[in-house]
């Protein structure tokens, strides 16, 4: 696999009416800028360039009010990210335990490293500071699935796993 990062998908394919409905959705309520920008990203997995301009067009909030927020809070993601979101732990329990290693596989066989995706946009991996199931140590998940007691050799497993998935949700 390269290990470019996932690019932009371009302007003129970001479809505006899933974004016009989620604000239409919100458009009367008092403090609406965090519930649409989530509608937004739920629907198009981050917060397309394009999106921001309209939201700051129809909410009549400036686009760098809205970049504010969008950069403030973790949450939101201004860049695509894969199908398959894989965390993985490496808080002090799972550290200790070998997540150093299980991190490097990750990032050898995926050809990535943190917080970066696939140019196939299947996987996105991230580093987590703790994923709360210490008695699990080391703890990896894919979206909402975990996977305790990992081992590198489990690596495999599971890109091998989710590799045969379909794309769509």
């Amino acid at each position: 696999m390269s290990n470019a990062p996932a690019e932009e998908i371009p302007t003129a394919d970001i479809d505006l009416a899933a974004a016009n409905h989620v604000i239409d959705k919100y458009l009367t309520l008092p403090g609406n800028l965090m519930p649409v920008l989530q509608g937004i990203q739920d629907e198009y997995g981050y917060v397309p360039k394009p999106t921001i301009d309209l939201v700051a067009e129809r909410l009549n909030v400036y686009p760098s009010q809205i970049y504010g927020v969008l950069t403030f809070y973790a949450q939101f993601h201004l860049k695509p990210r894969g199908r398959f979101i894989i965390r993985v732990c490496v808080g002090t329990a799972c550290h200790v335990q070998g997540a150093p290693r299980i991190v490097e596989t990750f990032f050898d066989k995926l050809g990535i490293g943190h917080a970066e995706t696939t140019p196939d946009l299947r996987f996105t991996f991230e580093k987590v500071a703790c994923l709360g199931a210490c008695g699990m140590a080391p703890l990896a998940m894919v979206n909402d699935s975990t996977y305790g007691s990992m081992t590198v050799q489990k690596v495999g497993d599971i890109i091998a796993d989710y590799s045969q998935r379909p794309m769509k949700k």
